[in-house]
């Protein structure tokens, strides 16, 4: 019997959370899987010390400035090494890549998994900004590259399990969330929140945006947003619901009511190797659970008074166009200025509502539209920032 060739990765972002997630999933399985490509941002020396361990045929640094580092680190071991965006997004479309797990963080993902699109490769995307940015341009790019789009999320892979093999009329989708480190806290509690306080994530360990985005969440609404354009359903079907044990993912329902979820301990590298995997499904070494020791599974509405950043992804969603992209350049802006700690918490949805007043509503944007609405929010919410601390 022929052996199945392996699956050859290219993992975008493989210094941050997730992208050292799918390394520990590919060291596991190297019968499988294989290293293309690895690219990162700043973090040189561990681009450095995952490039040495699995040799992947080369690696970008965004960073120029730190190119000649990780160039004579590498120079040894016949690793090409590349800087800059635009060779993230030519390596990618290399006929030696078979997915492309798009793990960057913010905005900065959409121009590299457009390109990996454009050449038909499978994606496992981990980058909710590019559904929320451009979701309506990319998802009709994809079909026509005939580029299938796998998530890695650990919400929507949930629900993708969960569809498999079903030939049925989904309802509703049932979009759990943790609720954050603030889901008990008080109004006056979340007003004074500190940097520190918001990083607490009760369940998961995520990189610092991805974390503040739970606190505050906002982080499930651009997850209502990228499952409106992964499962073609409406606003109104999806409902988040607040499962602070986070061992539920997510459930769908289907027209008959039947409900449907996937159950697992909370371990982000489950949802990784099933995208990588699929359609297999693979061993790993998770904890099981055990539904003798589970005291109680418990769900509730979220609180959009406490909580309003979710409450103003739907409004965007609703309106449509660009509305998302102003609201998710606004919010990356937001983030950034509260880890700064030049805003303070609350302040976050007053950026963004602020910034989805002022910035030009398009109906129906081009890709131009999207990259020029994204610079005009950030700008916009750099200005008002400028202003609250003033």
């Amino acid at each position: 019997m022929e052996a199945t060739p392996k699956r050859r990765i290219a993992i975008l972002g493989s210094t941050g959370s997730i992208g050292t997630q799918a390394l520990d999933v590919i060291a596991r399985h190297p019968d499988l899987f294989e290293v293309e490509l690895l690219t990162a941002r700043n973090n040189s020396t561990l681009l450095i010390e995952q490039a040495r361990q699995f040799n992947p045929s080369a690696v970008v640094i965004c960073n120029p400035d730190l190119y000649d580092e990780v160039a004579s680190a590498l120079d040894p071991l016949y690793i090409k090494v590349f800087t800059g965006i635009d060779s993230i997004c030519d390596l990618v479309q290399g006929e030696h890549v078979d997915m492309v797990l798009t793990a960057m963080v913010g905005f900065s993902g959409l121009k590299p998994t457009l390109s990996a699109i454009k050449a038909g490769k499978a994606i496992a995307l981990a980058n909710k900004e590019t559904l929320v940015a451009a979701g309506s341009l990319v998802i009709p790019l994809a079909r026509k590259y005939g580029a299938p789009i796998l998530p890695v999320d650990s919400e929507h892979s949930a629900i993708f399990q969960c569809l498999q093999g079903e030939h049925a009329t989904l309802e509703r989708i049932l979009l759990t969330g943790s609720g954050g480190p603030f889901l008990h806290s008080s109004r006056e509690e979340i007003a004074a929140a500190t940097r520190e306080q918001a990083l607490n994530h009760p369940r998961w360990k995520m990189g610092a945006k991805v974390t503040i985005d739970s606190a505050s969440l906002m982080n499930k609404g651009l997850e209502v947003i990228e499952a409106r354009w992964l499962f073609n359903v409406e606003p109104k079907d999806i409902v988040v619901v607040i499962h602070p044990q986070s061992i539920i993912h997510s459930m769908v329902q289907f027209s008959d009511g039947c409900v449907m979820a996937q159950l697992s301990q909370p371990d982000m590298r489950l949802p990784i190797q099933y995208a990588l995997s699929y359609p297999r499904r693979i061993d790993l070494d998770t904890r099981r659970i055990d539904f003798s020791e589970l005291a109680q599974l418990s769900f509730e509405q979220p609180d959009l008074e406490r909580f309003p950043c979710l409450g103003l992804a739907y409004g965007a969603l609703e309106k449509g166009g660009n509305a998302t992209c102003i609201m998710n350049g606004a919010n990356e802006e937001a983030v950034a200025a509260f880890l700064e700690q030049r805003i303070g918490f609350p302040q976050i949805p007053q950026v963004i509502a602020e910034v989805m007043a002022r910035c030009p509503f398009i109906a129906q944007p081009s890709l131009e539209d999207i990259y020029s609405t994204d610079f005009e929010a950030k700008r916009l919410a750099a200005e008002i920032i400028e202003s609250i601390r003033h």
